[in-house]
């Protein structure tokens, strides 16, 4: 017998209704935890200082232990997209809408995943300064960064 998706059961809420919910573990429990505290915080390593993104529990570069310490949030766009389709639920209104890598002013190469706000997305552009702020992940019990332009170095 032939099901047709008229006669599925539906399984709980409309799946564009909300954008995905991080899964905290072990290893990134403590960057979510100073988010929900405003503070953005990164991985490091304690022996050689090596920022680390995404987060390890060793050093890939001399296997030291690492611990999560503040940043300035303050960084520029890397690269980035404008998304004018809602490929990510819980955007639907927001479109368009811009997803950057930002490499944060503390080390060559640390960047972040995070949508930029505050500026119309055709004005965007490779190293544009940015500062990060705090916003509730809609759907859930979640802050994350979002970045906003800001004048000077």
């Amino acid at each position: 017998m032939t099901t047709t998706h008229e006669e599925r059961p539906s399984v709980g809420a409309d799946p564009l209704s909300l954008p995905p919910q991080p899964v905290p573990d072990a290893v990134t429990a403590p960057f979510w935890a100073a988010l929900a505290e405003g503070r953005l915080a990164m991985c490091r390593c304690e022996h050689c200082g090596l920022w680390l993104q995404p987060p390890l529990e060793r050093c890939r570069r001399c296997a030291g232990p690492t611990r999560f310490t503040d940043v300035a949030g303050t960084g520029a766009v890397y690269s980035f997209i404008v998304q004018h389709r809602a490929t990510v639920p819980g955007y639907l209104d927001n479109l368009p809408y811009v997803v950057a890598l930002v490499e944060l002013d503390e080390q060559a190469g640390l960047r972040l995943p995070a949508r930029i706000v505050g500026i119309d997305p055709a004005e965007v552009r490779c190293g544009l300064r940015v500062r990060a702020e705090f916003t509730e992940l809609p759907g859930g019990d979640f802050t994350v960064a979002v970045f906003r332009p800001v004048d000077g170095p």
